[in-house]
């Protein structure tokens, strides 16, 4: 790594899910059409949107064990066990199967990083290094990464359940450092979750933290570092100049 303090900004480190990707928004559409799905497989007096509201409740509290488990399985286990709680009855492992391929496929195809996002990341590139660091495991994180084609607009792609600690675990900002070849007092984390982006890049000893919150979420106030706040991902050049120039005066 580089041996001299940082003047100024040289890494920036984005999240992706609900910060480069609206993961959310093709959440809604995805099931919406397994809703659909549902109801032409097991008749309108079936009530399918309960059945989906039962999975997203399970894939909120999901735990996954890489070895137990696939991922595909479990969620299609997801699947049949909600809808065996709306049914009342057995659930058909192949219908359950149908679900989640139709969840799944619909969520990759609709995701994608909105051309003003990827033309910033463009001209950021030009004057930081860039790196990806999204939690989740392997499989589905590399999954959403080649289906934006989010390896072309940074420096490196880090996944969390390719390592032993994921987000906010400081070990996984510093690989990432050290992947890039910078201090971390040289980086700005950029995401969406507090807990997780935030936290993280505080606990490494980032040198600043961009939190994207578009709700009335509240960072503790006792930090000696709080985030800088921004509604949307297009602001950070904007606080990546103001971050510069107060280090400069």
């Amino acid at each position: 790594m580089e041996s001299h303090e940082c003047s100024t900004v040289k890494a920036i480190m984005f999240d992706l899910d609900n910060t480069l990707i609206d993961t959310a928004g093709v959440g809604v559409l995805a099931l919406e059409k397994v809703t659909e799905l549902l109801q032409s497989r097991l008749g309108a007096e079936n009530n399918a949107a309960d059945i989906c509201r039962k999975f997203s409740v399970k894939l909120l509290k999901e735990e996954f064990d890489p070895s137990k488990t696939t991922i595909d399985d479990l969620r299609i286990s997801h699947w049949e066990e909600a809808i065996q709680e709306v049914k009342g009855t057995g659930a058909s492992r192949s219908l359950a199967e149908e679900c989640y391929l139709m969840w799944k496929f619909t969520r990759l195809q609709h995701l994608a990083i909105a051309e003003p996002a990827r033309n910033m990341l463009v001209e950021l590139r030009k004057v930081y290094k860039l790196l990806l660091l999204t939690n989740g495991d392997t499989q589905t994180q590399r999954e959403k990464v080649n289906a934006v084609g989010a390896e072309a607009w940074f420096d490196a792609v880090v996944i969390g359940g390719d390592y032993k600690e994921q987000k906010p675990a400081a070990s996984i900002f510093l690989t990432c450092c050290e992947i890039l070849d910078v201090k971390p007092s040289c980086c700005v984390m950029v995401g969406d979750s507090f807990d997780t982006d935030i936290q993280g890049g505080i606990n490494a000893g980032f040198k600043a933290t961009i939190w994207l919150c578009t709700s009335d979420k509240k960072f503790k106030e006792e930090l000696i570092s709080p985030p800088y706040l921004i509604n949307s991902v297009l602001d950070v050049p904007k606080i990546l100049n103001i971050i510069n120039k107060k280090q400069s005066n």
